[in-house]
């Protein structure tokens, strides 16, 4: 495996994986692969679907360029064999990083890849950021996600934000009740 430098360089680890920042040119292939993930038939070969609680898309073209433009955020992406596997948002911040749109491609779901990526994004905010916190927002209504994230060492903050209703950049709603929850993990800077 390898991973990203801040110079934006690959970096090589060992699990047939190297993560670097996402270019322009990757776009269509991320929107791809997260709305795969998120959204739809194809995202229920995995284990993080949200289909059964929005429909529509997690992302677009536009919204991806944007985020690719932002000087506070690194979209970091995994490939394997030239292909786009992986991918997650950081976002740095004075109180520490934010960590959203985890994609890991449904079928490699559930053989590790997924603890990789988490922790090659906690090193990337911690090594190369200085961050000393990781913040992210679950769907409280996906309580074998949020397991998964407290296995790895985050706790809720008791924090809740409801879900952007009316907002469709966020997806089609299929229930009433969507609302997130914040998780936090303290980041070591060795």
């Amino acid at each position: 495996m390898t991973t990203t430098q801040g110079d934006g360089n690959v970096r090589e680890h060992g699990s047939g994986v190297e993560f670097r920042a996402a270019r322009p040119e990757d776009v269509p292939a991320l929107v791809e692969l997260v709305n795969s993930c998120y959204r739809g038939d194809d995202s229920r070969r995995g284990w993080t679907t949200e289909a059964d609680f929005l429909d529509g898309q997690r992302v677009d073209a536009s919204a991806m360029t944007e985020l690719l433009g932002r000087t506070n955020t690194l979209v970091l992406v995994g490939e394997s064999g030239g292909e786009i596997v992986t991918c997650c948002e950081l976002q740095r911040s004075v109180n520490g990083a934010y960590f959203g749109m985890f994609s890991v491609r449904p079928e490699l779901q559930g053989a590790g890849l997924g603890r990789t990526v988490l922790a090659e994004a906690e090193r990337t905010a911690a090594q190369e950021w200085g961050c000393r916190l990781m913040r992210m927002k679950v769907l409280k209504q996906r309580p074998e996600l949020i397991a998964w994230y407290e296995r790895r060492g985050y706790t809720g903050t008791g924090k809740t934000e409801p879900f952007p209703y009316g907002d469709t950049a966020f997806g089609l709603p299929r229930r009433d009740d969507l609302a997130f929850v914040e998780l936090t993990r303290e980041l070591h800077l060795d």
